[in-house]
């Protein structure tokens, strides 16, 4: 590993950073308050905005990008922005959500939404959790019909995964031996979005048969990024990801650092933050 490049993990034989590019704080979903959204899509909905975040990203090495790409092509465009200026390419990571009505009409409405995702770029195709929760089946431990999702992913040249809220997406998936590769999961130290406590989906995560991509690392800004990402990278495994969402340049240089050090063992090296009246421990 070259120096400052952010440590890397394997899904499906592509090579991945352990720290992934989010995107709710670029596309406008702040879980916050209406007034937070209005504020990030003034400032970040738009493909240079995205293209500078990205940039500084990848000058670690951090070159994947989660979202619903497809239906915000935005993302894409600033993705090719940031590999223009950079000569880096960008791995697209697409969530899309799906309609997975059991009728002729949404089967095909579904492989469009899924080849969209392979036109514009995505390497991985992975069901929003909104959509793939519809199908299970906690009576019989199964995901309905997931089978007829990922053929499509696979016969559109891309690698499946599942978005998961409900944990049982993991836990049946690898008990079913469905053809997942990789599953994102919300995990953070505060429970937050979480269906269940911290110490379960610990367990889910450490059980699971394939890397897992974590979101929310920091709560939705909840907590700081030093007690979200020392946490997160504290608790996962080797080869498990932890997805950061920035709202400036400046913020994704201190997760990055932030995220290094956790991996490190040791301090992160950055400034205090600012008060009008320190004390005398704070320096």
């Amino acid at each position: 590993m070259k120096k400052n490049s952010f440590p890397r993990t394997e899904v499906a034989g592509i090579s991945l950073p352990r720290m992934l590019i989010g995107t709710n704080w670029i596309l406008g979903w702040s879980h916050r308050s209406p007034a937070a959204d209005e504020m990030i899509n003034t400032r970040n909905r738009n493909k240079e905005a995205i293209a500078d975040i990205i940039e500084v990203f990848l000058s670690h090495d951090i070159d994947a990008v989660m979202a619903p790409v497809a239906q915000n092509p935005v993302v894409a465009d600033g993705a090719k922005l940031a590999e223009d200026r950079t000569g880096k390419r960008v791995i697209l990571i697409d969530t899309p959500i799906i309609n997975v009505d059991d009728t002729t009409d949404a089967r095909r409405e579904a492989e469009a939404t899924i080849k969209s995702s392979r036109e514009i770029g995505a390497a991985f195709c992975m069901p929003h959790h909104s959509s793939v929760e519809q199908l299970v089946n906690k009576n019989k431990g199964v995901i309905e019909r997931l089978p007829d999702y990922t053929s499509m992913i696979r016969a559109n040249g891309m690698i499946p995964g599942l978005s998961a809220h409900m944990p049982e997406l993991i836990v049946y998936s690898d008990e079913q031996g469905y053809d997942v590769e990789t599953y994102i999961q919300i995990y953070n130290c505060m429970g937050y979005m979480m269906q269940v406590e911290i110490e379960y989906i610990h367990k889910v995560i450490w059980n699971a048969k394939k890397p897992v991509m974590t979101i929310k690392s920091m709560a939705a800004g909840r907590v700081t990024p030093f007690v979200g990402l020392s946490f997160s990278f504290a608790t996962l495994r080797p080869c498990d990801m932890v997805t950061v969402g920035c709202f400036t340049p400046d913020e994704a240089r201190e997760d990055i650092e932030i995220g290094l050090a956790a991996l490190e063992r040791r301090a992160p090296d950055l400034d205090g933050r600012s008060s009008p009246n320190k004390t005398a421990a704070m320096g």
